[in-house]
Order: structure tokens, then sequence, then C-alpha cells
């Protein structure tokens, strides 16, 4: 999963993010689990986190795609179910997503949820309907998401080179949305990092820069790393 509030933004915060770093490089020294390739860049994606699995994610991106500070926790409750908490900090807020999978076998994935809801903020859920065709090294996704008063299309697909690098395009519909290009490199199972070049949808098509760290730590179920040569 994937989310962005679109929420306007105001001053850089340099050293903010600079003290963030700085936390959040600490986890890395922690024990073994098992990384997964967080969503697209900007889009949500229909696979689900991994039961048990918990990722702890830092997101750096241009304040004009959304809060540029952010602390993202997402953990698999099922098979089936997954949610995830978004802090900001520029402004201060908590975002909140879910997402529920109806289809969850490779390669026909379905899934639906809301993404992008602040209360603090009277941001309302946006909720949403993704289905996917994912292979060892193709990933189809197209689907729908309603924000506000309009219904979004969804586009991305992405390609696993091996376990350690893919690359991925994604595009949502609407002049405050993008399209984008990035890739994912899994530095190790545990700890993986995802550049991306967001373009405005809008008349000057401007461009934007993003960035994730993620380390995701494997609580409880399976502990054995998944078969097949791509990260999910």
């Amino acid at each position: 999963m994937r989310a962005h509030a679109k929420i306007d933004s105001p001053k850089d915060g340099f050293a903010a993010a600079k003290n963030l770093l700085i936390a959040f490089a600490a986890i890395f020294i922690c024990a073994s689990s098992f990384a997964t390739t967080k969503g697209l860049n900007q889009i949500t994606t229909p696979d689900l986190q991994p039961e048990g699995d918990f990722s702890l994610s830092l997101q750096i991106q241009d304040k004009r795609i959304a809060n540029p500070y952010e602390i993202q926790t997402e953990l698999g409750l099922s098979n089936w179910a997954e949610v995830a908490v978004f802090k900001g900090f520029d402004p201060n807020e908590l975002i909140f997503a879910t997402e529920l999978g109806l289809l969850t076998k490779e390669p026909y994935l379905l899934s639906v949820g809301f993404t992008n809801w602040s209360p603090h903020s009277n941001v309302d859920p946006q909720p949403f309907i993704e289905a996917g065709y994912y292979t060892e090294h193709h990933k189809v996704i197209v689907g729908a998401i309603h924000a506000g008063y309009k219904n979004e299309a969804i586009l991305g697909y992405a390609y696993d080179f091996n376990k350690t690098w893919r690359v991925q395009v994604d595009w949502q519909s609407g002049s405050e949305n993008s399209s984008t290009i990035g890739f994912t490199c899994n530095l190790t199972r545990d700890f993986q990092f995802n550049p991306a070049l967001y373009v405005s949808n809008g008349p000057k098509h401007d461009l934007f820069g993003y960035i994730v760290f993620t380390y995701t730590f494997h609580l409880w179920g399976n502990k054995k790393e998944p078969e097949g040569g791509s990260p999910k």
C-alpha cells in the first residue's frame, strides 16, 4: 500500500528531516525480518502486507505532492487484511488507510479499501478498488478511487528484475495527481529504498522529487522467505 494525502504544506523542514533520518537509521541494526516492496510510487496496490509483517517507513517528498515528511507504519493482520497509519510532521497530522483482499492468490488479485483519511484535517476516506495481474517479473494494476467529489482512474506497472531491483511506473487521473517513474532497491531482505520522479498532470507538468526508506519486522506468521524471484 502507498498513500498520499493531498494537503498543502508550507515551509521547508530540512533540520527536522535530518533528525528523522538519524533516528530512522538506528533501527536498521535490529533483528532480521523480510522486506516487502511498498506499493508503487503514487498508488495503492492490490497485493497485501504479509501476515505478521510490520513495516516502518520514512517518506520525504516535495511539499506539492503531500506532507513533505512522513513516518508510515503498516501491519498485515491476516492474508486478506492490512492497516496503515501515516504520521505527517509539516503540518502535524495522522492519516489512516486499510485494505482488504477479495482475491489474494497470484497471478490474479482484487482488493478494496480506503486511504488518505485524516480526521484532524477534515479529509474524508477515499475508497478504492484495484485489480492486479502479478507474475514473477511483470505486475499490472488497474483500478479506481473516489477522491473528494470525483472518481479517478489508477494504472500501474512494475518489472522485477530479481529480488533486489524493481522499476515501476504509475498514473492517477486528476489535475492534482501525477505520472511517476522510479525504482525500488532491496539492499537487504529487511531494508529497501524507493526514489521516484513525479510529473504533474497539470498544464505545466511540473517535476517533483520523492524517496521512501522502509524497514520491515516479522512479528508473527511464517518466517520462511517466500519462494520466487521477485519482491512483493
